[in-house]
C-alpha cells in the first residue's frame, strides 16, 4: 500500500526496500539498521518508519543530511543515520497536511503521512515547503548504547540482532581485541544472556569457527558481533536488543 501511494504521488519513482526485519516497536534496532545502511546510499529520499507512537504527540519530520533526505517519526530513529552522513543540515516538521493523503487514519502514518511526504520530496518538492523549519538539536535522540571497559573486560550492549541471529554489539575492535583470542561472554545486568560465562573465540570470519563454536567477529559495519557459523547466536544465548553483556578474557 505504501509503495502504491508513493507511486501515485510520484509516478515512475524507483523504490528500493532496505529491509523489513526490524522487530515491532524496536526503534533502537531500526536506528542501528538505518545508520549502517545510509553510507552506501548515493542519493535520494529515505523513508524510515518504526513508529510505536503512531497517532500520538511525536512529530513527523524530514531532514537533509549529506546526499539524502530522511523522512520519519521524531522518536530517535533518524539522528544517528544523519550523523553517519556528516550531520543534519536542515530539518522541518512535516506537519502540513496538504502533503499527506486527504484522509489520515491515525494508525498508519507510513501510508498516510510519511510515504506521501517522501514521494513529494522525490518528485522535487523543496524540503522547506514540507513544513516549518525546526532546530536539529531539538530532535529526539536515543541514549547512546553502553560500552564501558574495565578490569574484567568490556561491558557492552546488544544493539541489533539480524535475521541470521548475529548479535551486533556497541563495542568495536579496539575494545575486544585487547582481550585476547579466547573470550568469555556472560550477562552483565542479570536480565538475559548466558548466566554462566560462555566460551568464545575472536574470529575474523564465520568460516573460521567450528560447528557450534561461539565467536566474536568485527562485522561489515566495524562493530563487534557475537556469532555462530550458520546458526543463531542470539537464540543459543537468549540475546535480544538492549541486553548488556560482559565480554572478558578467558
Amino acid at each position: 500500500m505504501v509503495h502504491s501511494v508513493m507511486r501515485g504521488v510520484c509516478p515512475g519513482v524507483e523504490i528500493v526496500d532496505l529491509g523489513h526485519e526490524v522487530p515491532p516497536h524496536d526503534v533502537r534496532g531500526g536506528a542501528a539498521m538505518l545508520e549502517r545502511a545510509v553510507p552506501y546510499i548515493t542519493g535520494g529520499v529515505v523513508l524510515a518508519v518504526v513508529d510505536p507512537g503512531v497517532g500520538g504527540s511525536r512529530r513527523p519530520v524530514a531532514v537533509a543530511a549529506g546526499p539524502l533526505l530522511l523522512v520519519g517519526p521524531d522518536n530517535g530513529l533518524l539522528p544517528s543515520a544523519a550523523d553517519a552522513l556528516g550531520g543534519i543540515e536542515k530539518a522541518v516538521e512535516a506537519s502540513d497536511p496538504s502533503w499527506w493523503l486527504p484522509e489520515r487514519a491515525g494508525t498508519f502514518d507510513a501510508r498516510d503521512v510519511f510515504g506521501p511526504v517522501a514521494a513529494h520530496l522525490a518528485a522535487g518538492v523543496p524540503l522547506e515547503r514540507i513544513g516549518p523549519a525546526i532546530d536539529p538539536s531539538g530532535l529526539v535522540r536515543l541514549p547512546p548504547p553502553v560500552c564501558e571497559t574495565g578490569p574484567g573486560g568490556v561491558t557492552c550492549e546488544v544493539v541489533w540482532v539480524d535475521r541470521f541471529g548475529n548479535a551486533a554489539l556497541s563495542a568495536g575492535a579496539a575494545e575486544v581485541d585487547r582481550l585476547g583470542p579466547r573470550l568469555t561472554i556472560q550477562a552483565a545486568d542479570g536480565r538475559q544472556g548466558p548466566g554462566r560465562p560462555a566460551g568464545a573465540r575472536r574470529a575474523a570470519t564465520f568460516s573460521d569457527l567450528a560447528p557450534g563454536e561461539l565467536g566474536v567477529i568485527i562485522d561489515s559495519s566495524g562493530q563487534a558481533a557475537v556469532v555462530l557459523d550458520r546458526a543463531s547466536a542470539a537464540a543459543a544465548l537468549g540475546l535480544a536488543p538492549g541486553d548488556r553483556l560482559l565480554i572478558g578474557p578467558a
